[in-house]
């Protein structure tokens, strides 16, 4: 294949360059540890990687809120350090922005504005949002215009990082 190759599930087996992916792009475990304490307590609602040939160069995880019921939260979002910065990272991203509007589906995110903004998640949406994270940090994917008021519980697995 020529070019950008496309996002998929993660399959059985990526689990390990899963693991060295968060672990180089973090530099450390933390991350890795949250998305095995997520698999492990069936939390987990879904993983996307980028492969580019037989390497997996970018990975997010999906994992459903406590609250507001039927919420994903976003994290973490990894992109390999020696491809970052040539918009990986973003185009995963905002494809899973339009699916989230597409599919009526929101999604939370902590992050950067400037990045998560780029990408197709708003700031502006997320205004009235109460989070245990900063508000300023926290952007909304998902259908309509609306900014809702809602409060965000996140997983338990969050608590430890």
């Amino acid at each position: 294949m020529i070019g950008q190759e496309f996002s998929r599930e993660m399959r059985r087996g990526d689990e390990p360059a899963v693991e060295a992916l968060l672990r180089a792009a973090f530099g450390g475990g933390a991350e890795a540890q949250l998305v095995a304490q997520l698999r492990k307590s069936g939390r987990m609602a879904g993983e996307v990687v980028q492969p580019q040939g037989e390497a997996i160069i970018g990975y997010y995880a999906l994992s459903q809120m406590r609250g507001p019921k039927g919420w994903l939260c976003l994290a973490p979002v990894a992109v390999d350090p020696d491809h970052q910065g040539r918009g990986v990272g973003r185009r995963m991203i905002g494809m899973l922005a339009e699916w989230a509007r597409l599919s009526g589906q929101y999604v939370v995110v902590l992050g950067q504005p400037e990045f998560y903004g780029r990408a197709g998640f708003s700031l502006e949406r997320a205004a009235k949002l109460h989070s245990p994270y900063p508000v300023t940090q926290t952007l909304l994917a998902g259908p309509g215009t609306d900014v809702p008021e809602e409060t965000l519980v996140y997983p338990p697995e969050f608590e430890s990082l």
